[in-house]
Parts: structure tokens; C-alpha cells; sequence
């Protein structure tokens, strides 16, 4: 059911045009934003939608009754708008502040203060969490705080329409977090529908059901934020580049800006001038002289992140800690490594044995360091037929470094290069899974990270018959042969 209908809506101010034929639709408990750059009509649109400006053209119509027919204190009764700026109460508390917002329900001479007013002003406060400073005066609190004392004045008239210009101004990131949770649960458990403005393209997509997205006045998209935030959209709109991420947790869009100037990048005649190898009693460490892109299965550092230290640890054989990760922050830290630009892994054989594999080409180098040790030496395909068994010394960790700039596709697809390579390798030394007797594909506990510099040029794949995926396969078979070579060597002289 649509709470609002706005057809073919269009204002000018004197002789400059601001809104111009925009039409959509607003449903009952929707939460709904509006976008666009400064000066796009979003204000005028929200005064229009408030009855603060008076219609020029078009219809806008609220549960099928047109907008004009609504008097001042029933439209109250219905609505509530937070504006962009609100001129403070001095002098009032902030209990005094909000008990304003039962104004539209108050009739007669004399009006009559009412329990159902009185809770509607502790609830509306409670709601953007300021009990402990009702009795204080507005003047003493934060601009934040003044905006979330005048949202809850919007509340306490329980509305089922909420306005809102740009909610979150002058707030802190958890007070924002906390209002909006707030703003949409109402949304969800009271059907209150809610019209706000956003600046934050990444809170609107978050929060908001659907979006609206303004330009000049005229509607440029209307639908979901998993429709809206494309690139090409927002670079129409905003004149910015963007680039669109996955939120971690929920199923909406992130939107990454991307500034047009670099800082200056040292060009050296060799990728691994742009490392430092330190070889520690137990570990071996790389350190970039620049944050890489690396996308990893590491203990610390899982996922796409960036990353100025690989370290690769050597624990004991008989190693055991239920908190593997925390544990490993912990020796980060002590060794001095930042833990948030760290990628870290462990291993149980010796770092010593560390294999490195170098391959330059015109537009792009690869290197690749490589440990490996076979004790947990698995097949994939045959594994639901093993027993469950305590974990043995050996994993294979696999870092490659690469000169260029990946899409992510590219990063999944190296990823899947280098385990392609490192499974033959495995094969072609004849490492065998000693449960199933069949050839090993890797070990229960490997480890890999594609790290790319991201400057240079663009390579869109790196599949095993692009030219980055051809380097990458050879030095990880190279490197991971040498260094399983090397570990039946050192086991054997044991």
C-alpha cells in the first residue's frame, strides 16, 4: 500500500527551474532516502513533501487524499519533520523540547496533559537514548545531541510519516548507527514510513529499502540500493569515480571513492627491490616499502585488505592454542609487526626452507616464496572418507607478489592459478594422502595471499592462459617443488 504518491511534481523559484517533472512512490513502513548533489532539489522536494512550500505542479497525494486537503494540525498529527537546521528552544529543557511535539494531539481552550502524553515523551527520548539528560537544558548539550532532541520531538507526535533532512547531521558515528537502527525498526515493528535525506551514500544504502536519486532537479534512478549503486550511475550523478564493494555482513552495497591523484610512486628496475627479506630464528618476513592489495586466507589478515608485512611464522610441532588467531595477534605485536597491515601465517616446518621464484615481464613481474611440508597432505576429492584424526606437522604457505594492478576477478582467478600449480606440483612429486592412498591435492591447513602492487598496468584475468596466470602457475610449481624437495630432505636427515 503507498503512503505517497508524488506525480509529475515540478517548482521553480522566480525563474530558475528545481524540480522538474519527478515522480515515485513512497510504501506504507518504507524506509526511503533521497540522493543527489548539492543543489540537485532534494530540500525543495522535502519542503514540498512537508507542506512548507505550496505546490506549483503536479499532484502529491497521502493514502489517496491529496496533500493540500490536509489542515495544518491533522497533517501534524500525521507527519513530523526534522528540517536540516532548527532554531533552538534556549532555555528549555530537553523534556520541554520534546514535549512539544504532542502540540497536534492537544484540543480545546485548555488542553489537557494526558499519561498517553507523557509516555509518548519518554519514549520518543529513551529512543535516541538522552533520558539521562531530559532535565538539562538544550543549550548545554552537543549539536549532535541537539539534533537527536529534535528528533525525538518529531517521534513524540507519532507520526506515520518521518521527514528528514539529512537525520545524522553534526552526529558521531555511533550516535548515527544507533539513530538509524532506531529509525528502522520503528519502520518495521509501528509501519512508520520514513523520507529522509542523505549525504552518506554508504548509510543510505544500509538503511534505506529503495532510493531516489536527483540530478538538476529531475529524477536520474529510482529502485533498491542493489540497483542504484552501480559506478556508472555515480559518476553520472556526482562527477566522482567509484568503485562498488559487498558489505561484509548484510546483503547491501558499499560504494569505495576513488581519488584521481596518487602520491608518487617509486619506480624501481625490479619488483623485489620493493621488499625487504628478513630472515628471523622463527620466521621469515617481508616488508613493502608500499601497502599492497592482498586478498589471503591467512590467520591475520584473511580477505582483502592492504598489507606492508608478510610474515610467515615457525611454531613448534606439538603447537596447540584454541584461539590460533588471537594468539598470533599477540606475537605480531610483541615483534613489533602492525597487526592491521600484517599477513600472517604459520607453518611448522622450517622457514629456513623457503623457497623464492622471480619472473619479470615488460608489463608485469611475479614473485613467489613458497614453504611446504606434507604431514597433513590431504586429497580433496577423498577427504569425507577420512576419519577424523589429530593434525600433523606440515602445511603449504604460498605468497605471491605481483607488479600490476588486478581487478578482483583477476585476484580470484590468481588465487585459483596458484593452487592449480601448487596440486600438480604435488603430483608430479607424488605426494600421497596417507589415509586414501591417493595422489595429494594439498594439506589440510595451506595458506595462500595474492598481494599486487595495484600501480602499472591493469590486468582484467590472470587465468592459467593469461600472461600474469602463466607466471604465476610456473613460479608457484617451481617454487613449491623445490620447497617440498627441500623438506623430505631435511626430514630425512632427522
Amino acid at each position: 500500500m503507498n503512503v505517497l504518491e508524488v506525480n509529475h511534481v515540478s517548482y521553480h523559484y522566480h525563474r530558475k527551474q528545481v524540480l522538474h517533472d519527478v515522480t515515485f512512490t513512497v510504501a506504507k513502513g518504507e524506509v526511503f532516502g533521497i540522493l543527489g548533489p548539492n543543489g540537485s532539489g532534494k530540500t525543495t522536494l522535502l519542503k514540498l513533501l512537508s507542506k512548507e512550500l505550496l505546490l506549483q505542479n503536479g499532484s502529491i497525494t497521502v493514502n489517496g487524499r491529496p496533500l493540500r486537503s490536509f489542515s495544518q494540525k491533522e497533517w501534524a498529527r500525521f507527519a513530523a519533520v526534522l528540517p536540516q537546521t532548527v532554531d533552538a528552544a534556549f532555555g528549555y529543557t530537553v523534556k520541554e523540547t520534546v514535549e512539544l511535539g504532542r502540540y497536534a494531539h492537544q484540543s480545546g481552550l485548555f488542553p489537557t496533559w494526558t499519561e498517553e502524553d507523557e509516555q509518548a515523551v519518554k519514549t520518543a527520548i529513551e529512543e535516541v537514548g538522552l533520558m539521562e539528560k531530559a532535565e538539562e537544558g538544550i543549550d548545554r548539550l552537543s549539536g549532535g545531541e541537539r539534533q537527536r532532541v529534535y528528533l525525538a520531538r518529531a517521534l513524540a507526535q507519532q507520526p506515520q510519516l518521518l521527514l528528514l533532512d539529512e537525520p545524522t547531521n553534526h552526529m558521531d558515528i555511533t550516535q548515527q548507527m544507533k539513530l538509524l537502527d532506531q529509525l528502522v525498526r520503528s519502520a518495521k515493528e509501528k509501519a512508520l514510513t520514513v523520507i529522509a535525506i542523505f549525504h552518506d551514500i554508504n548509510i543510505a544504502s544500509l538503511y534505506c529499502d529503495r532510493l531516489l536519486m536527483l540530478k538538476n532537479g529531475e529524477v536520474v534512478a529510482l529502485g533498491t540500493p542493489e540497483e542504484l549503486m552501480e559506478p556508472e550511475i555515480f559518476r553520472s550523478v556526482f562527477h566522482a569515480s567509484v568503485s562498488r564493494q559487498a558489505h561484509p555482513t548484510v546483503s547491501k552495497p558499499l560504494m569505495a571513492f576513488l581519488r584521481e591523484w596518487q602520491f608518487p610512486i617509486l619506480q624501481h628496475n625490479e619488483l623485489r627491490e620493493r621488499f625487504a627479506w628478513t630472515m628471523l630464528e622463527d620466521c621469515v618476513v617481508v616488508t613493502a616499502t608500499e601497502p599492497l592489495k592482498v586478498l589471503s586466507s591467512a590467520l591475520v589478515g584473511s580477505g582483502f585488505q592492504w598489507a606492508t608485512h608478510f610474515v610467515n611464522r615457525q611454531v613448534s610441532k606439538d603447537y596447540d592454542c584454541e584461539d590460533a588467531e588471537t594468539e598470533m595477534k599477540h606475537y605480531l605485536r610483541r615483534r613489533g609487526f602492525p597487526v592491521q597491515k600484517t599477513i600472517g601465517m604459520m607453518t611448522a616446518v622450517s622457514v629456513e626452507d623457503a623457497v623464492c621464484m622471480y619472473e619479470k615481464h615488460d608489463a608485469f613481474s611475479v614473485w613467489t616464496v613458497v614453504t611446504a611440508g606434507v604431514g597433513n597432505a590431504v586429497d580433496a576429492a577423498q577427504a569425507w572418507k577420512r576419519e577424523e584424526l589429530s593434525q600433523k606437522v606440515g602445511t603449504i604457505n604460498i605468497m605471491v607478489f605481483i607488479d600490476g594492478t588486478l581487478t578482483d576477478a583477476a585476484y580470484v582467478q590468481a588465487l585459483m592459478t596458484a593452487t592449480e600449480a601448487k596440486t600438480k606440483a604435488l603430483y608430479d612429486e607424488k605426494i600421497v594422502d596417507p589415509e586414501t592412498s591417493t595422489y595429494a591435492t594439498g594439506t589440510s591447513t595451506d595458506c595462500i595471499a595474492i598481494a599486487a602492487t595495484q600501480t602499472g598496468a591493469t590486468f582484467p584475468y590472470a587465468g592459467t592462459i593469461t600472461p600474469i596466470g602463466k607466471a604465476i602457475g610456473r613460479t608457484v610449481y617451481e617454487a613449491t617443488k623445490e620447497a617440498l624437495r627441500r623438506y623430505k630432505q631435511r626430514r630425512e636427515s632427522l
